[in-house]
Protein backbone atom coordinates (compact mmCIF):
# COMPACT_ATOMS: atom_id res chain seq x y z
CA UNK A 1 0.00 0.00 0.00
CA UNK A 2 0.98 3.65 -0.20
CA UNK A 3 0.17 6.35 2.30
CA UNK A 4 -3.37 7.68 1.82
CA UNK A 5 -5.43 10.40 3.46
CA UNK A 6 -7.41 7.95 5.58
CA UNK A 7 -7.70 7.50 9.33
CA UNK A 8 -4.83 5.61 10.93
CA UNK A 9 -5.40 3.19 13.79
CA UNK A 10 -2.67 3.13 16.47
CA UNK A 11 -2.37 -0.28 18.11
CA UNK A 12 -0.08 -2.85 19.65
CA UNK A 13 0.09 -6.25 18.00
CA UNK A 14 -1.62 -7.93 20.97
CA UNK A 15 -4.14 -5.29 22.02
CA UNK A 16 -7.02 -6.06 19.62
CA UNK A 17 -6.82 -9.82 19.89
CA UNK A 18 -3.88 -11.92 21.00
CA UNK A 19 -1.62 -11.52 17.97
CA UNK A 20 -1.22 -10.07 14.47
CA UNK A 21 -3.56 -12.62 12.86
CA UNK A 22 -6.37 -11.75 15.27
CA UNK A 23 -5.62 -8.04 14.89
CA UNK A 24 -5.98 -8.33 11.12
CA UNK A 25 -9.24 -10.27 11.43
CA UNK A 26 -10.72 -7.87 13.99
CA UNK A 27 -9.92 -4.69 12.05
CA UNK A 28 -11.49 -6.14 8.91
CA UNK A 29 -14.52 -7.57 10.69
CA UNK A 30 -15.38 -4.73 13.04
CA UNK A 31 -13.86 -1.46 11.80
CA UNK A 32 -14.40 -1.68 8.05
CA UNK A 33 -14.00 1.54 6.07
CA UNK A 34 -13.28 3.59 9.22
CA UNK A 35 -9.61 2.55 9.04
CA UNK A 36 -7.24 3.13 6.13
CA UNK A 37 -3.86 2.85 7.86
CA UNK A 38 -2.31 1.15 10.88
CA UNK A 39 0.47 2.39 13.13
CA UNK A 40 1.75 -0.92 14.43
CA UNK A 41 3.50 -0.05 17.67
CA UNK A 42 6.88 -1.81 18.13
CA UNK A 43 6.50 -5.51 17.37
CA UNK A 44 10.19 -6.47 17.43
CA UNK A 45 11.85 -8.49 20.18
CA UNK A 46 12.37 -5.98 23.00
CA UNK A 47 13.58 -5.88 26.59
CA UNK A 48 11.53 -2.99 27.94
CA UNK A 49 9.17 -0.03 27.55
CA UNK A 50 6.46 -2.08 25.81
CA UNK A 51 8.56 -2.62 22.69
CA UNK A 52 10.54 0.63 22.65
CA UNK A 53 13.80 -1.09 23.69
CA UNK A 54 14.29 -3.21 20.53
CA UNK A 55 16.88 -5.97 20.45
CA UNK A 56 16.90 -5.82 16.65
CA UNK A 57 14.61 -5.01 13.75
CA UNK A 58 15.21 -8.14 11.70
CA UNK A 59 12.42 -10.22 13.15
CA UNK A 60 8.91 -10.00 14.52
CA UNK A 61 8.49 -11.04 18.15
CA UNK A 62 7.28 -14.66 17.77
CA UNK A 63 4.58 -14.00 20.38
CA UNK A 64 2.88 -11.73 17.81
CA UNK A 65 3.51 -13.67 14.59
CA UNK A 66 5.92 -13.22 11.70
CA UNK A 67 6.70 -10.96 8.74
CA UNK A 68 4.03 -12.68 6.63
CA UNK A 69 1.42 -11.52 9.15
CA UNK A 70 2.75 -7.97 8.93
CA UNK A 71 2.78 -8.02 5.12
CA UNK A 72 -0.79 -9.39 5.06
CA UNK A 73 -1.86 -6.36 7.08
CA UNK A 74 0.04 -4.15 4.65
CA UNK A 75 -1.94 -5.57 1.72
CA UNK A 76 -5.04 -3.87 3.16
CA UNK A 77 -3.76 -0.79 4.99
CA UNK A 78 -0.85 1.61 4.73
CA UNK A 79 1.51 0.90 7.61
CA UNK A 80 3.65 2.90 10.01
CA UNK A 81 6.41 1.29 12.09
CA UNK A 82 8.58 2.79 14.82
CA UNK A 83 12.32 3.23 14.45
CA UNK A 84 14.06 4.17 17.69
CA UNK A 85 16.81 6.23 16.06
CA UNK A 86 18.16 7.36 19.45
CA UNK A 87 18.72 4.01 21.13
CA UNK A 88 18.72 0.21 21.11
CA UNK A 89 18.52 -2.48 23.80
CA UNK A 90 21.55 -3.35 25.89
CA UNK A 91 20.55 -6.97 25.25
CA UNK A 92 21.15 -6.49 21.50
CA UNK A 93 23.91 -8.37 19.68
CA UNK A 94 25.58 -5.01 19.03
CA UNK A 95 25.85 -4.10 22.71
CA UNK A 96 26.95 -7.61 23.70
CA UNK A 97 29.67 -7.66 21.03
CA UNK A 98 30.91 -4.27 22.21
CA UNK A 99 30.82 -5.41 25.83
CA UNK A 100 32.91 -8.49 24.95
CA UNK A 101 35.46 -6.94 22.59
CA UNK A 102 35.47 -3.27 23.61
CA UNK A 103 37.55 -1.23 21.10
CA UNK A 104 38.08 -4.29 18.90
CA UNK A 105 34.33 -4.61 18.35
CA UNK A 106 32.89 -3.70 14.95
CA UNK A 107 30.26 -1.80 16.96
CA UNK A 108 32.60 0.19 19.21
CA UNK A 109 31.53 3.41 17.52
CA UNK A 110 27.80 2.54 17.45
CA UNK A 111 27.26 3.69 21.02
CA UNK A 112 27.85 7.17 22.41
CA UNK A 113 30.66 6.80 24.92
CA UNK A 114 30.28 9.28 27.75
CA UNK A 115 33.95 9.78 28.67
CA UNK A 116 35.02 10.16 25.03
CA UNK A 117 32.32 12.76 24.42
CA UNK A 118 33.53 15.23 27.06
CA UNK A 119 36.82 17.17 27.07
CA UNK A 120 39.15 16.78 30.04
CA UNK A 121 37.71 17.89 33.41
CA UNK A 122 34.18 17.83 32.02
CA UNK A 123 31.29 17.44 32.35
CA UNK A 124 30.82 20.04 35.03
CA UNK A 125 27.60 20.34 36.99
CA UNK A 126 26.68 23.19 34.65
CA UNK A 127 27.09 20.83 31.69
CA UNK A 128 24.78 18.27 33.31
CA UNK A 129 22.22 20.92 34.21
CA UNK A 130 22.16 22.14 30.61
CA UNK A 131 21.15 18.73 29.19
CA UNK A 132 17.45 18.35 28.35
CA UNK A 133 16.87 15.23 30.46
CA UNK A 134 14.09 12.73 31.07
CA UNK A 135 15.38 11.90 34.53
CA UNK A 136 16.95 13.70 37.48
CA UNK A 137 20.48 12.32 37.09
CA UNK A 138 23.09 12.55 34.34
CA UNK A 139 21.95 10.48 31.31
CA UNK A 140 24.65 7.82 31.52
CA UNK A 141 24.97 4.15 32.40
CA UNK A 142 28.02 2.09 33.35
CA UNK A 143 29.20 -0.67 31.05
CA UNK A 144 31.56 -3.35 32.39
CA UNK A 145 33.63 -4.92 29.64
CA UNK A 146 34.74 -8.55 29.53
CA UNK A 147 38.27 -7.50 30.49
CA UNK A 148 36.91 -5.91 33.68
CA UNK A 149 37.38 -2.31 32.57
CA UNK A 150 34.50 0.15 32.92
CA UNK A 151 33.12 3.11 31.01
CA UNK A 152 29.82 4.95 30.74
CA UNK A 153 27.44 5.21 27.80
CA UNK A 154 24.77 7.81 27.11
CA UNK A 155 21.44 6.55 28.41
CA UNK A 156 18.63 9.08 27.90
CA UNK A 157 15.63 6.85 28.60
CA UNK A 158 15.10 3.56 30.46
CA UNK A 159 17.83 1.26 31.73
CA UNK A 160 17.52 -1.00 28.68
CA UNK A 161 17.68 1.83 26.10
CA UNK A 162 21.31 2.70 25.26
CA UNK A 163 21.91 5.74 23.03
CA UNK A 164 23.47 5.47 19.57
CA UNK A 165 26.12 7.80 18.12
CA UNK A 166 24.50 9.09 14.92
CA UNK A 167 27.70 10.88 13.88
CA UNK A 168 29.49 7.60 13.14
CA UNK A 169 29.54 5.65 9.87
CA UNK A 170 28.70 2.35 11.57
CA UNK A 171 25.55 3.92 13.00
CA UNK A 172 24.44 5.35 9.67
CA UNK A 173 25.00 1.92 8.13
CA UNK A 174 22.80 0.43 10.85
CA UNK A 175 20.14 3.10 10.20
CA UNK A 176 20.22 2.43 6.44
CA UNK A 177 20.00 -1.35 6.85
CA UNK A 178 17.13 -1.03 9.32
CA UNK A 179 15.07 1.37 7.21
CA UNK A 180 15.55 -0.75 4.09
CA UNK A 181 14.39 -3.83 5.99
CA UNK A 182 11.30 -2.09 7.38
CA UNK A 183 10.33 -0.76 3.95
CA UNK A 184 10.85 -4.17 2.34
CA UNK A 185 8.41 -5.64 4.85
CA UNK A 186 5.54 -3.27 4.12
CA UNK A 187 6.36 -0.08 6.01
CA UNK A 188 5.09 3.04 4.22
CA UNK A 189 5.81 5.57 6.96
CA UNK A 190 8.65 5.38 9.50
CA UNK A 191 8.00 7.08 12.82
CA UNK A 192 11.31 8.44 14.12
CA UNK A 193 10.81 7.93 17.83
CA UNK A 194 12.65 10.39 20.10
CA UNK A 195 14.66 11.72 17.15
CA UNK A 196 15.19 15.11 18.84
CA UNK A 197 17.49 13.42 21.40
CA UNK A 198 19.65 11.73 18.76
CA UNK A 199 22.13 14.58 18.20
CA UNK A 200 24.43 15.44 21.11
CA UNK A 201 26.75 18.44 20.89
CA UNK A 202 29.06 20.13 23.36
CA UNK A 203 27.67 23.30 24.99
CA UNK A 204 24.12 22.54 23.82
CA UNK A 205 21.13 21.07 25.67
CA UNK A 206 21.43 17.94 23.47
CA UNK A 207 17.83 18.25 22.28
CA UNK A 208 16.82 19.25 18.76
CA UNK A 209 20.32 20.58 18.11
CA UNK A 210 20.41 22.79 15.03
CA UNK A 211 21.63 22.65 12.30
CA UNK A 212 22.83 19.08 12.92
CA UNK A 213 19.30 17.73 13.47
CA UNK A 214 18.34 18.89 9.97
CA UNK A 215 21.37 17.15 8.49
CA UNK A 216 20.30 13.92 10.19
CA UNK A 217 16.70 14.23 9.01
CA UNK A 218 17.83 14.93 5.45
CA UNK A 219 20.02 11.80 5.41
CA UNK A 220 17.31 9.61 6.95
CA UNK A 221 14.61 10.86 4.61
CA UNK A 222 16.85 10.22 1.58
CA UNK A 223 17.40 6.64 2.77
CA UNK A 224 13.66 6.17 3.35
CA UNK A 225 12.69 7.64 -0.02
CA UNK A 226 15.15 5.37 -1.79
CA UNK A 227 13.57 2.41 0.00
CA UNK A 228 10.03 3.55 -0.90
CA UNK A 229 8.92 4.99 2.45
CA UNK A 230 8.44 8.38 4.12
CA UNK A 231 9.30 9.58 7.64
CA UNK A 232 7.33 11.12 10.50
CA UNK A 233 9.60 12.80 13.09
CA UNK A 234 8.12 12.41 16.58
CA UNK A 235 8.67 15.17 19.13
CA UNK A 236 6.81 16.49 22.16
CA UNK A 237 7.74 20.13 22.62
CA UNK A 238 6.61 23.69 21.95
CA UNK A 239 4.41 23.86 18.85
CA UNK A 240 6.89 26.21 17.14
CA UNK A 241 9.26 23.23 16.69
CA UNK A 242 6.51 21.28 14.93
CA UNK A 243 5.99 24.29 12.65
CA UNK A 244 9.74 24.38 11.90
CA UNK A 245 9.63 20.73 10.89
CA UNK A 246 6.54 21.36 8.76
CA UNK A 247 8.34 24.25 7.06
CA UNK A 248 10.96 21.71 5.95
CA UNK A 249 8.11 19.75 4.32
CA UNK A 250 8.07 16.79 6.69
CA UNK A 251 4.90 15.32 8.15
CA UNK A 252 4.42 16.41 11.77
CA UNK A 253 2.17 15.51 14.69
CA UNK A 254 -0.51 17.73 16.15
CA UNK A 255 0.13 16.90 19.80
CA UNK A 256 -1.49 20.17 20.92
CA UNK A 257 -5.00 19.23 19.77
CA UNK A 258 -5.73 16.90 22.74
CA UNK A 259 -5.39 19.63 25.38
CA UNK A 260 -6.96 22.35 23.21
CA UNK A 261 -9.98 20.12 22.66
CA UNK A 262 -10.25 19.24 26.34
CA UNK A 263 -10.06 22.93 27.26
CA UNK A 264 -12.78 23.75 24.74
CA UNK A 265 -15.14 21.02 25.96
CA UNK A 266 -14.48 21.75 29.64
CA UNK A 267 -14.96 25.52 29.31
CA UNK A 268 -17.46 25.64 26.45
CA UNK A 269 -15.29 28.34 24.83
CA UNK A 270 -14.66 28.16 21.06
CA UNK A 271 -12.03 30.82 20.35
CA UNK A 272 -8.84 28.94 21.28
CA UNK A 273 -9.88 25.95 19.20
CA UNK A 274 -10.74 28.11 16.20
CA UNK A 275 -7.40 29.92 16.40
CA UNK A 276 -5.43 26.69 16.62
CA UNK A 277 -7.20 24.93 13.75
CA UNK A 278 -6.77 27.98 11.54
CA UNK A 279 -2.97 28.03 11.87
CA UNK A 280 -2.21 24.30 12.01
CA UNK A 281 -0.30 22.86 9.03
CA UNK A 282 -2.20 20.54 6.71
CA UNK A 283 0.63 18.02 6.27
CA UNK A 284 0.26 16.46 9.68
CA UNK A 285 -1.25 13.63 11.67
CA UNK A 286 -3.72 14.63 14.36
CA UNK A 287 -4.05 12.87 17.69
CA UNK A 288 -6.29 12.96 20.74
CA UNK A 289 -4.72 9.88 22.33
CA UNK A 290 -1.64 7.71 21.90
CA UNK A 291 0.11 4.89 23.78
CA UNK A 292 1.57 7.57 26.08
CA UNK A 293 -0.19 10.12 28.28
CA UNK A 294 -1.96 13.33 27.32
CA UNK A 295 0.80 15.84 26.60
CA UNK A 296 0.80 19.17 28.44
CA UNK A 297 4.05 20.77 27.23
CA UNK A 298 2.84 20.75 23.60
CA UNK A 299 0.11 23.31 24.26
CA UNK A 300 2.17 26.08 25.86
CA UNK A 301 1.43 29.51 24.28
CA UNK A 302 -1.56 28.07 22.44
CA UNK A 303 -3.39 28.14 25.74
CA UNK A 304 -2.31 30.57 28.46
CA UNK A 305 -0.61 29.16 31.56
CA UNK A 306 -3.87 29.75 33.44
CA UNK A 307 -5.87 27.88 30.81
CA UNK A 308 -3.39 24.98 30.89
CA UNK A 309 -3.69 24.79 34.69
CA UNK A 310 -7.49 24.97 34.40
CA UNK A 311 -7.54 22.14 31.85
CA UNK A 312 -5.19 19.93 33.88
CA UNK A 313 -7.20 20.51 37.07
CA UNK A 314 -10.50 19.85 35.30
CA UNK A 315 -9.09 16.63 33.90
CA UNK A 316 -8.42 15.38 37.40
CA UNK A 317 -11.75 16.76 38.63
CA UNK A 318 -14.21 15.57 35.97
CA UNK A 319 -12.17 12.82 34.33
CA UNK A 320 -13.46 9.42 35.35
CA UNK A 321 -11.04 7.77 37.81
CA UNK A 322 -8.15 10.06 36.85
CA UNK A 323 -5.87 10.46 39.86
CA UNK A 324 -2.80 12.71 40.03
CA UNK A 325 -0.67 9.93 41.48
CA UNK A 326 -1.08 7.89 38.27
CA UNK A 327 1.20 10.41 36.54
CA UNK A 328 3.95 10.37 39.18
CA UNK A 329 7.07 8.32 39.95
CA UNK A 330 4.92 6.12 42.19
CA UNK A 331 3.46 4.71 38.96
CA UNK A 332 6.74 4.77 37.02
CA UNK A 333 5.82 7.85 35.01
CA UNK A 334 8.80 8.89 32.92
CA UNK A 335 7.44 12.22 31.71
CA UNK A 336 6.10 14.78 34.20
CA UNK A 337 4.55 16.70 31.31
CA UNK A 338 1.97 14.01 30.52
CA UNK A 339 -1.25 13.01 32.25
CA UNK A 340 -2.22 9.34 32.20
CA UNK A 341 -5.84 8.70 31.20
CA UNK A 342 -7.89 7.40 28.31
CA UNK A 343 -9.41 10.28 26.36
CA UNK A 344 -12.91 8.94 26.93
CA UNK A 345 -12.41 8.95 30.71
CA UNK A 346 -10.75 12.39 30.53
CA UNK A 347 -14.16 13.58 29.31
CA UNK A 348 -15.94 11.86 32.18
CA UNK A 349 -16.97 8.81 30.11
CA UNK A 350 -19.47 11.15 28.45
CA UNK A 351 -20.60 9.89 25.03
CA UNK A 352 -21.72 13.29 23.73
CA UNK A 353 -18.54 15.14 24.68
CA UNK A 354 -16.41 12.31 23.39
CA UNK A 355 -18.10 12.17 20.01
CA UNK A 356 -17.70 15.94 19.63
CA UNK A 357 -13.98 15.60 20.40
CA UNK A 358 -13.63 13.09 17.57
CA UNK A 359 -15.76 15.26 15.27
CA UNK A 360 -13.33 18.12 15.91
CA UNK A 361 -10.42 15.79 15.11
CA UNK A 362 -12.07 14.59 11.89
CA UNK A 363 -12.47 18.20 10.68
CA UNK A 364 -9.00 19.36 11.83
CA UNK A 365 -6.19 19.83 9.26
CA UNK A 366 -4.26 16.65 8.58
CA UNK A 367 -4.87 12.90 8.79
CA UNK A 368 -6.51 11.54 11.98
CA UNK A 369 -4.70 8.97 14.09
CA UNK A 370 -7.00 7.15 16.52
CA UNK A 371 -5.57 5.01 19.31
CA UNK A 372 -7.25 1.61 19.62
CA UNK A 373 -8.63 2.31 23.13
CA UNK A 374 -10.03 5.59 21.81
CA UNK A 375 -11.70 3.97 18.80
CA UNK A 376 -13.60 1.74 21.24
CA UNK A 377 -14.30 4.67 23.63
CA UNK A 378 -12.43 2.78 26.33
CA UNK A 379 -12.52 3.66 30.02
CA UNK A 380 -9.50 3.84 32.30
CA UNK A 381 -8.22 0.32 33.04
CA UNK A 382 -7.60 0.60 36.78
CA UNK A 383 -7.15 -3.14 37.17
CA UNK A 384 -4.22 -3.26 34.73
CA UNK A 385 -2.84 -0.04 36.24
CA UNK A 386 -2.75 -1.43 39.78
CA UNK A 387 -1.54 -4.84 38.68
CA UNK A 388 1.50 -3.37 36.92
CA UNK A 389 2.01 -0.06 38.79
CA UNK A 390 2.72 1.45 35.37
CA UNK A 391 0.86 4.76 34.94
CA UNK A 392 0.52 4.57 31.17
CA UNK A 393 -1.15 1.15 31.42
CA UNK A 394 -4.33 2.94 32.47
CA UNK A 395 -4.71 3.52 28.71
CA UNK A 396 -3.40 0.17 27.44
CA UNK A 397 -6.25 -2.27 27.91
CA UNK A 398 -5.94 -5.66 26.22
CA UNK A 399 -9.13 -6.34 24.23
CA UNK A 400 -10.11 -9.90 23.39
CA UNK A 401 -11.95 -10.57 20.14
CA UNK A 402 -15.08 -11.19 22.19
CA UNK A 403 -14.77 -7.81 23.92
CA UNK A 404 -14.38 -6.01 20.60
CA UNK A 405 -17.54 -7.67 19.30
CA UNK A 406 -19.40 -6.27 22.32
CA UNK A 407 -17.84 -2.79 22.29
CA UNK A 408 -18.67 -2.07 18.63
CA UNK A 409 -22.37 -2.45 19.49
CA UNK A 410 -22.28 0.63 21.73
CA UNK A 411 -23.96 3.66 20.07
CA UNK A 412 -20.94 5.91 20.63
CA UNK A 413 -18.57 3.44 18.95
CA UNK A 414 -20.96 2.93 16.03
CA UNK A 415 -21.09 6.72 15.60
CA UNK A 416 -17.28 6.96 15.65
CA UNK A 417 -16.93 4.29 12.98
CA UNK A 418 -19.50 6.06 10.82
CA UNK A 419 -17.74 9.38 11.35
CA UNK A 420 -14.34 8.13 10.22
CA UNK A 421 -15.82 6.13 7.36
CA UNK A 422 -17.38 9.38 6.13
CA UNK A 423 -14.13 11.30 6.70
CA UNK A 424 -12.16 8.71 4.71
CA UNK A 425 -14.36 8.80 1.61
CA UNK A 426 -15.09 12.55 1.36
CA UNK A 427 -12.79 14.65 -0.84
CA UNK A 428 -13.65 17.71 1.29
CA UNK A 429 -10.78 16.68 3.57
CA UNK A 430 -8.07 16.61 0.90
CA UNK A 431 -4.70 17.78 2.23
CA UNK A 432 -4.36 20.26 -0.63
CA UNK A 433 -7.79 21.69 0.15
CA UNK A 434 -8.94 24.50 2.44
CA UNK A 435 -10.04 25.04 6.01
CA UNK A 436 -11.96 27.96 7.46
CA UNK A 437 -12.93 28.42 11.10
CA UNK A 438 -15.54 30.84 12.43
CA UNK A 439 -16.61 31.57 15.99
CA UNK A 440 -20.36 32.03 15.65
CA UNK A 441 -20.68 32.92 19.32
CA UNK A 442 -18.43 32.24 22.31
CA UNK A 443 -19.67 28.62 22.56
CA UNK A 444 -20.07 27.74 18.88
CA UNK A 445 -17.42 26.96 16.29
CA UNK A 446 -18.03 26.42 12.58
CA UNK A 447 -15.34 24.45 10.72
CA UNK A 448 -15.48 24.37 6.93
CA UNK A 449 -13.36 21.98 4.87
CA UNK A 450 -13.12 22.04 1.09
CA UNK A 451 -11.26 20.22 -1.65
CA UNK A 452 -8.84 22.01 -3.95
CA UNK A 453 -11.45 23.74 -6.15
CA UNK A 454 -14.09 23.93 -3.37
CA UNK A 455 -16.50 21.79 -5.40
CA UNK A 456 -17.00 19.67 -2.27
CA UNK A 457 -17.59 21.59 0.96
CA UNK A 458 -18.13 19.99 4.37
CA UNK A 459 -19.17 21.99 7.41
CA UNK A 460 -19.40 21.13 11.10
CA UNK A 461 -21.19 23.51 13.45
CA UNK A 462 -20.47 22.53 17.04
CA UNK A 463 -21.86 24.05 20.21
CA UNK A 464 -19.33 23.27 22.93
CA UNK A 465 -21.72 24.30 25.69
CA UNK A 466 -24.95 22.43 24.95
CA UNK A 467 -23.06 19.66 23.07
CA UNK A 468 -25.08 19.82 19.86
CA UNK A 469 -23.73 19.68 16.33
CA UNK A 470 -24.73 19.69 12.68
CA UNK A 471 -22.65 18.36 9.80
CA UNK A 472 -23.43 19.09 6.15
CA UNK A 473 -21.71 18.36 2.86
CA UNK A 474 -22.70 20.54 -0.11
CA UNK A 475 -25.83 21.44 1.83
CA UNK A 476 -26.89 17.87 2.62
CA UNK A 477 -27.12 16.86 6.28
CA UNK A 478 -24.79 14.04 7.31
CA UNK A 479 -25.73 11.85 10.28
CA UNK A 480 -23.57 9.37 12.15
CA UNK A 481 -25.93 7.71 14.64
Amino acid sequence: MTLTNKTMLITYSDSLGKNLKELDENISKYFGDAIGGVHLLPFFPSTGDRGFAPVDYDQVDPAFGDWDDVKRLGDKYYLMFDFMINHISRQSKYYKDFQEKKDASAYADLFLRWEKFWPENRPTQADIDLIYKRKDKAPMQEIIFADGSKEHLWNTFGEEQIDLDVTKEVTMDFIKKTIENLAANGCDLIRLDAFAYAVKKLDSNDFFVEPEIWDLLTKVQAIAKEAGADILPEIHEHYSIQFKIADHDYFVYDFALPMVTLYSLYSGQAQRLADWLAKSPMKQFTTLDTHDGIGVVDVKDILTDEEIDYTSNQLYKVGANVNRKYSTAEYNNLDIYQINSTYYSALGDDDKKYFLARLIQAFAPGIPQVYYVGLLAGKNDLELLEKTKEGRNINRHYYSSQEIAQEVQRPVVKALLNLFSYRNQSSAFDLDGSIETTVKDENTIIIKRGNRDNSVLAQAEINLNDLTYQVTENGQTITFE
